[in-house]
């Protein structure tokens, strides 16, 4: 399917990272659990399957997806038996899978792209450093506590060795020298800092909004590391009108990475969901009734083949195509012209009703009843009864 998907996309700018859930009742569905869910947007009983996908501003196509399974499964001989989970699928976090689903499209020859996903994975700094140790680019999203050092700031060095002792091995921090919240870091930034940046047209027309940009450290444990966490962007989104900034995500891209593309691939993520959203409501995703490992995957590949299919169709005659390459033109509308039920300009007013005046129904005139006859009466005399 790839072989035949992907050239016709175009060129891949992003690789995005994602789960999606599907709510089930009981307890026998291979990875079922009372976990986050986010088609209800809550805690309930549902399956979670991780998924990588493969995008650019016109198209996109999961690559990859594989059902989460939680520690209660993993550790359950029975259930895994029952339902078919292979002997070599371990408990693994959500950032866990999707590692080594990028791992394996980078073994599989699938071209790189700049990793998206959101808080959800951005807040697992294992996830980070695995994206560093693959050298690949990433724009993921943070909690608004996600501690780091302010511009031009970082860790304390080792602290010298007395020769007595075990050499120190860690960085330090000091009273009055520490990371801080990224929210707050945030908040202090001067007005000069926020910019209006639009990044594409919607449905009710551009989508726009203020953003700011600083070079800041990470300061997640950094004491542990044997060196600071390297220097990246937090890119910040704080609407007009709003009390506060919204969301914060961390990038690794290059110090002269503008301001306008740091909000583009931050906002390309939600490409997926409008996957999710066509794969589950037009072509079943969601509508599997089965209980084991095989079956879920196999109905998923199914759909995703599907959806493959669509999108290689979209991508043969692109929007912007229609009027320049094609050589196309939108035709003219006659001055008679009218909409199909409209009412036509010509059209002689209809005659008002006086519906209030309605005669009263008419009823059939009464008949008038003719007498029934009636039996003569008999004499008891004439009445011959014989009883043998």
């Amino acid at each position: 399917m790839c072989l035949q998907v992907l050239p016709a996309i175009g060129p891949i700018e992003a690789w995005i990272v994602d789960d999606t859930g599907f709510p089930k009742k009981g307890k026998h569905s291979v990875g079922v659990a009372r976990q986050y869910c986010g088609q209800l947007g809550k805690q309930d009983n549902c399956q979670v399957a991780v998924s990588l996908s493969v995008a650019n501003g016109q198209a996109s196509l999961p690559v990859a997806y594989q059902l989460y399974l939680p520690q209660a499964w993993a550790t359950d001989a029975e259930r895994r038996h029952k339902g078919g989970v292979p002997e070599e699928i371990v408990f693994e976090t959500k950032p866990q899978i999707a590692l080594e689903q990028i791992r394996a499209a980078l073994t599989q020859g699938v071209a790189a792209g700049v990793v998206l996903a959101d808080a959800g994975y951005g807040a697992d700094m294992d996830f980070q450093e695995g994206l560093l140790d693959l050298s690949l680019s990433y724009v993921v999203g943070v909690q608004p506590h996600a501690s780091v050092w302010a511009p031009g700031t970082a860790p304390l060095a080792v602290k010298p060795w007395t020769g007595k002792g075990r050499p120190p091995t860690r960085r330090r921090r000091a009273d009055g020298h520490r990371p801080i919240a990224a929210k707050d870091l945030a908040l202090a930034l001067p007005a000069t800092a926020w910019q209006s940046v639009t990044w594409r047209d919607g449905v009710r027309g551009e989508l726009n909004s203020r953003f700011a940009a600083v070079r800041v450290r990470p300061g997640h444990r950094d004491y542990e590391r044997p060196a600071p966490w390297p220097e990246l962007w937090l890119l910040v989104e704080w609407p007009e009108g709003e009390a506060e900034p919204t969301k914060l995500w961390f990038a690794n891209l290059g110090v002269d990475t503008a301001l306008e593309r740091l909000v583009a691939l931050a906002k390309l993520r939600w490409r997926i969901e409008r996957d999710y959203q066509e794969l589950k409501q037009e072509l079943g995703l969601g509508h599997f009734e089965g209980r084991g490992w095989r079956g879920f995957h196999h109905h998923a590949s199914l759909c995703i083949a599907a959806y493959g299919f669509l999108v290689r169709e979209r991508t043969a005659l692109p929007p912007t195509s229609v009027s320049s390459a094609s050589g196309f033109q939108k035709p003219s509308l006659s001055e008679t012209f009218r909409p199909r039920g409209s009412k036509p300009a010509s059209a002689a007013p209809r005659p008002h009703l006086p519906r209030h005046l309605t005669s009263p129904p008419r009823r059939p005139a009464r008949q008038t009843a003719r007498p029934l006859p009636l039996l003569r009466a008999m004499a008891p005399q004439s009445m011959n009864i014989s009883i043998s």
